[in-house]
């Protein structure tokens, strides 16, 4: 990771965070302590209100090396190979109730594991506090009148958790063997093994997006995957919109009513979004729809200021002025490790008992935006936490575990 410091404009500091690392298989140690600096960089940046880019490259490999000047900061983190932990001897552990994923679903439930006495262990995932830690403001939480930054909400949650003794550690499932009757067994970083007699799954979806340089790097200065989230901060503004299914489709129309123009851009010369939703869409005259077109670049330095739009037919490029860009071409549920043992739809989204947070499984339960594809709001991630650790602890209680 190079941290760089550029200069400072109209007192706003620019920091530039390069992060190298490998796949949390091959190098879960170097992958570890990256996120955590990550995190950290992440959570002081904003608030700090610094304009803060990252920049995640290509997968390579080094050594121990820390270099300071005045102008330059950079730690390279240290290479781990799959001998040296085919050599290392396999932990395990035997607990109670076992929280995979934190964000605001797996923060909650470990408040309400914890209070109930179920003495809870959470293992975060690779980025702690999920999804808002990406997130700037936050203003449609209860509880916080004068808005809240993404990072600092979570970490409000986890000092909560911690306060009732959630034991919170940082490491992914990346193995798990769930049986019809517990203990479930869930493997850590491939290093260290629980077997927990009930386990709260809260690893939470990510956004797909377009894999521009210039999404990457204004994501969250002007780029967004949720215009119910940031929609309300470029009210009475210009905004573009890339997608065209029925989540695309009712983006559109939210941002619609708060913003001046909402500029759609759709790759086919028709959506695949339902008759219905298609035609709202057409009828609403702030909507203006690109068709046969792509996004070239989100432009903009510190944020973002138009976008280039590149027609995929006679490949005429039209650059227009925006303030806010938003992708809503799908969200990737974070369920594969657990798709052997739980049922998922179609989508990857794991199928609970209808209105619970109850599986499949016996004595596994799944909340938030793991299982939730169509509010996918922080309060309601939240609400589906709570259930979770009720459940958990009827469960458990049922079964004379505590």
């Amino acid at each position: 990771m190079q941290l760089r410091k550029q200069k400072k404009q109209r007192h706003k500091q620019t920091i530039c965070i390069r992060l190298f690392h490998p796949s949390p298989w091959e190098d879960p140690d170097s992958y570890r302590a990256g996120m955590r600096m990550y995190s950290t960089f992440r959570l002081h940046s904003l608030s700090q209100k610094i304009s803060a880019h990252y920049y995640i490259c290509d997968r390579k490999f080094f050594d121990i090396k820390t270099t300071n000047t005045d102008n330059c900061h950079s730690v390279v983190l240290r290479s781990f190979t799959k001998e040296s932990l085919t050599n290392k001897s396999m932990e395990s552990e035997k607990i109670n109730c076992l929280i995979i994923g934190s964000g605001p679903a797996g923060y909650t439930a470990a408040i309400y594991a914890a209070r109930a006495g179920l003495k809870p262990i959470m293992y975060t995932g690779m980025i702690q506090g999920g999804q808002l830690m990406n997130t700037t403001d936050v203003e449609n939480y209860p509880g916080y009148p004068k808005g809240i930054l993404g990072p600092e909400m979570m970490e409000d949650f986890k000092l909560q958790a911690e306060r009732f003794g959630t034991d919170i550690r940082f490491g992914m499932a990346t193995k798990v063997e769930f049986n019809q009757h517990p203990p479930h067994k869930v493997w850590i970083d491939g290093e260290k093994l629980i077997e927990a007699d009930a386990v709260i799954l809260a690893t939470g979806a990510e956004a797909k997006w377009l894999g521009l340089e210039s999404e990457k790097r204004l994501n969250g200065s002007g780029v967004s995957a949720c215009a119910v989230c940031d929609g309300f901060f470029y009210r009475k503004q210009e905004v573009a919109i890339v997608g065209a299914g029925d989540t695309a489709c009712e983006e559109a129309l939210y941002l619609s009513k708060i913003c001046s123009t909402v500029h759609m851009i759709v790759r086919r010369d028709e959506m695949r979004a339902s008759i219905i939703m298609q035609e709202r869409v057409k009828k609403t005259p702030n909507i203006k729809i690109y068709w046969n077109s792509q996004t070239d670049e989100v432009l903009g330095g510190t944020t973002v200021e138009a976008v280039r739009i590149k027609n995929c037919k006679d490949e005429t490029i039209t650059e227009v002025p925006i303030s806010g860009f938003f992708v809503a071409i799908g969200h990737k549920p974070n369920s594969d490790v657990f798709k052997e043992y739980i049922h998922t739809d179609d989508q990857g989204y794991i199928i609970t008992m209808p209105g619970r947070t109850e599986t499949n499984v016996e004595g596994v339960f799944a909340c938030g935006d793991l299982q939730d594809k169509v509010y996918r709001q922080a309060v309601t991630a939240a609400g589906t936490g709570c259930m979770a650790a009720l459940e958990a602890e009827r469960y458990l209680s049922a079964k004379h575990h505590h």
